[in-house]
């Protein structure tokens, strides 16, 4: 919205600033920041008073989170509201990739909302149908994906690129929106795994936020896109202004969520801030280099998938408990212990995700 300002840059020089992404992603972390931190403690109020008993607690679960029962969940409409209102406001309005990285996020926000309803009115960790669940990511990442390929130049946009080759490109056609899409609700469902821990969840995701913000610039920027060889996405560079709203809705809901929780995320929040993620990296082109600066979502979802596929087929159990943080719980790992170290491991595969953008 404030990009309209432009428009008064020849009668007012300084306006000219809003023209630069990088200001302008800057603006968006402090403002996101700004309306989590102000309007939190009201939203968790509210939340509170709505929720009773809170967020259930997983009976086979690490004994250590009973303490945790009575703890609101649906924080993530603290991050949304941060996202969304800082994003509108700082946001170039006319790009299709922002319209379509929001209307992803809303809509995986809305099913983790239902999900967290259900699961909080029934108490019960069970809530949405799995399978209703997944046929209304996929539609919605579905669409999402054949925007993003209307969006940009044939046969490019439809392609899968590969990190550490430049010319390498595989064209998908019309499979690439199936696989886009699995890409989109493979990184919501990811991050929706991971959040099992105060703050576990969290900070990757602005670390990878902040990943791809920096390759969404770049990629955005053809001089950039040039020089370290990488494929040149015209509009994407936009996409760093939503990325900085998610650091800063990000910073403001920690606040809150440092050990003891006052708020969960919910899948409120980690459906959507997966999706948005998993939308980025299509919209960039970086689909595989998702899967390593996400590597900490690939390694919780692979242990679920492990566990239920190993049991099923021989009845016994890989994991103590799964996902794998509650694994490292169960071997007697502090809930602390378990989220720095994830954070750092998050942060070592972040950083080489973005040297596969200068190994070319």
């Amino acid at each position: 919205m404030l990009m309209l300002l432009v428009e008064l840059a020849d009668e007012f020089s300084v306006l000219n600033v809003f023209r630069y992404i990088t200001f302008r992603t800057g603006g968006a972390l402090i403002t996101a920041a700004f309306i989590v931190f102000l309007f939190g403690p009201a939203i968790i109020n509210s939340l509170r008073l709505r929720q009773g008993k809170g967020q259930p607690i997983r009976a086979d679960g690490p004994q250590t989170h009973f303490k945790k029962a009575g703890t609101p969940t649906m924080g993530g409409l603290m991050i949304l509201s941060g996202i969304l209102g800082s994003s509108l406001l700082w946001g170039n309005l006319s790009s299709v990739y922002v319209w379509v990285v929001l209307m992803v996020t809303v809509g995986f926000g809305a099913i983790g909302f239902y999900d967290d309803y259900l699961k909080v009115t029934k108490q019960s960790h069970l809530g949405f149908s799995g399978k209703s669940r997944l046929a209304l990511e996929f539609l919605i990442a579905g669409f999402a994906a054949w925007a993003i390929m209307r969006a940009g130049q044939a046969p490019f946009s439809s392609s899968l690129t590969f990190p550490f080759f430049k010319e390498l490109l595989l064209n998908l056609g019309i499979f690439f929106i199936p696989f886009a899409a699995f890409v989109i609700v493979g990184a919501g469902n990811a991050v929706n795994l991971t959040d099992g821990l105060d703050g576990l969840a969290t900070v990757p995701v602005m670390v990878a936020a902040a990943s791809f913000g920096v390759i969404a610039y770049l990629s955005g920027n053809a001089i950039f896109a040039d020089y370290l060889q990488i494929h040149f996405v015209p509009g994407t560079g936009e996409l760093s202004v939503i990325l900085g709203a998610v650091i800063g809705a990000g910073l403001g809901f920690l606040w809150f969520n440092a050990p003891p929780a006052a708020i969960f995320m919910g899948d409120t929040g980690s459906l959507a801030l997966g999706g948005l993620i998993g939308t980025v990296a299509v919209a960039t082109k970086h689909e595989i280099v998702l899967a390593i600066i996400g590597g900490l979502f690939v390694i919780e979802i692979l242990s679920v998938v492990i566990q239920v596929a190993v049991f099923k087929m021989t009845g016994k159990r890989v994991f103590l408990m799964a996902p794998i943080h509650h694994h490292f719980e169960k071997l007697g790992w502090t809930e602390s212990q378990v989220v720095i170290r994830f954070w750092i491991i998050a942060v070592v595969l972040a950083l080489i995700g973005l040297s596969t953008l200068k190994l070319r």
